[in-house]
């Protein structure tokens, strides 16, 4: 059995029955909580080891962050449209080229990868192709997938958030994480629909799922507990 839960301080919570756990215990998984109880443990007993321990649930979620980007030459990253490729040349200065899905990003090579004014000036570099990119393909695949399944939008903005891959307003405003580049289309496609059905249901409510469900041939659970193992763009 899962099932995700909402509270108000801290956010979803999943909550999963195992048949090997023999206690109830609690942990933060890509940014969340997920809890985790035998298969004949009871609900209320879980939902009271919460909120015994919901001060220090608090600051193990304000103490997570995603895993530190190191970009140097043995960094390979794919992307939903490029693979990045960074090498040393005899230019003096810093250049890109995006070109037949390589991200191509040369160095001088006086270059000292573990500088941090050095990580910051790549990880912009890798920013504003990956911005190139989500405005190129994101705004024209969710206009797709709104006319596909019914759906109406009033804007789109891509942005850099890094707690959320997207949000929508109750104005029908949708805005959608650069980040959103680092997945596979088939996620891609999850987080938009996510979105869109935000138009019509602004919570995540038992009709907000059902209709997920509607527009994903059923797979939303399955959809979601993969993009869980996916990170927006990590910090330097």
């Amino acid at each position: 059995m899962e099932k995700i839960l909402y509270d108000k301080e801290l956010g979803n919570i999943t909550l999963r029955t195992s048949p090997r756990a023999v206690r109830y215990w609690l942990k933060i998984r890509n940014g969340a909580i997920l809890a985790v109880m035998p298969e004949n443990g009871k609900v209320a007993y879980m939902l009271a080891f919460i909120n015994k321990e919901r001060k220090k649930l608090l600051r193990m979620l304000q103490n997570y962050s995603s895993p530190r980007l190191v970009l140097d030459e043995a960094n390979e990253m794919q992307t939903h449209t490029f693979r990045l490729h960074i090498f040393r040349t005899d230019r003096k200065g810093f250049y890109m080229n995006l070109n037949n899905g390589m991200l191509h990003i040369a160095c001088p090579f006086a270059t000292d990868f573990k500088e941090e004014k050095t990580q910051q000036l790549l990880k912009n570099l890798l920013e504003k192709a990956l911005r190139h990119e989500a405005n190129r393909l994101l705004p024209l695949r969710l206009d797709i997938l709104a006319k596909q399944h019914g759906f109406s939008f009033a804007n789109v903005r891509i942005s850099k958030t890094k707690s959320r891959w997207g949000s929508c307003n109750t104005r029908g405003n949708i805005n959608l994480s650069l980040s959103l580049m680092l997945l596979p289309g088939h996620l891609i496609d999850y987080v938009l629909l996510h979105e869109l059905c935000h138009t019509v249901e602004m919570n995540h409510g038992e009709r907000f799922w059902n209709l997920m469900n509607r527009v994903t041939g059923n797979q939303a659970l399955v959809l979601r507990n993969e993009l869980k193992t996916y990170h927006t763009l990590p910090s330097l």
